[in-house]
């Protein structure tokens, strides 16, 4: 069984990947529970320094809640693609929360070994920008990796600002494309990152971000 390893990678802090990686690994989770022609486990490696990923988990193994549907999480290390490596061996997806800027050489490597990048982007001129930068990264990346897929994603959107249409627009002549569904700020995301679980382990309170979810893994897992 081959992996298939998803980077979730940004030049720029505070464009909410960690969360992002967290719901598409559930979701990811989720989809298999739900389809039994899909086989594999799903698991996270954190390969951010600052280690939110592997602060969650620890907080649900030390008096969090027991909760099935959740993936395991392992910490990169000072060597993240070989964790990368030893998750995928005995793992048929891994979503891996990547480096911020200063480690953009560290998410190079990653990307040189992931079968596909997301670039979650906030609807900011600020994010725009970065977002640039960070396709640059994706482009030297394919120089080892030419079959690197990669994507945009609008993240914590508002759909009706006119700042958000902008974005689309401006974001269509970046050479990477740019996915069909948002993912919208929504206060579901930030309670389940908070109670320890994922958007999918909230009931109703996270049907509609669980939803949106499933989209993006729908539209990434189909190309």
């Amino acid at each position: 069984m081959t992996c298939q390893v998803l980077a979730v990678a940004s030049l720029k802090g505070g464009c909410g990947k960690t969360t992002l990686a967290v719901n598409l690994a559930a979701g990811m989770m989720a989809g298999m529970a739900a389809d039994t022609g899909r086989r594999g486990r799903v698991g996270l490696v954190d390969a951010d320094p600052q280690g939110a990923l592997a602060h969650w988990a620890a907080w649900r193994g030390s008096g969090g809640p027991a909760v099935s549907g959740l993936p395991g999480v392992l910490a990169g290390g000072t060597d993240p693609v070989a964790v990368i490596d030893r998750m995928a061996s005995n793992h048929g997806h891994v979503v891996v929360d990547c480096p911020p800027s200063l480690d953009m050489a560290v998410t190079r490597r990653i990307m040189e070994r992931a079968w596909g990048v997301l670039i979650p982007v906030l609807p900011s001129p600020l994010d725009l920008w970065a977002c640039a930068e960070t396709v640059v990264a994706v482009h030297q990346a394919r120089e080892r990796n030419p079959g690197l897929a990669a994507w945009l994603l609008i993240n914590q959107a508002e759909p009706a600002s006119a700042l958000s249409r902008a974005m689309t627009r401006s974001m269509a002549g970046l050479e990477v494309p740019v996915l069909g569904c948002m993912v919208r700020r929504r206060a579901a995301f930030r309670t389940a990152i908070l109670e320890g679980v994922s958007v999918y382990q909230l009931g109703a309170r996270g049907r509609d971000a669980a939803r949106e979810i499933d989209q993006v893994i729908e539209e990434v897992m189909g190309t």
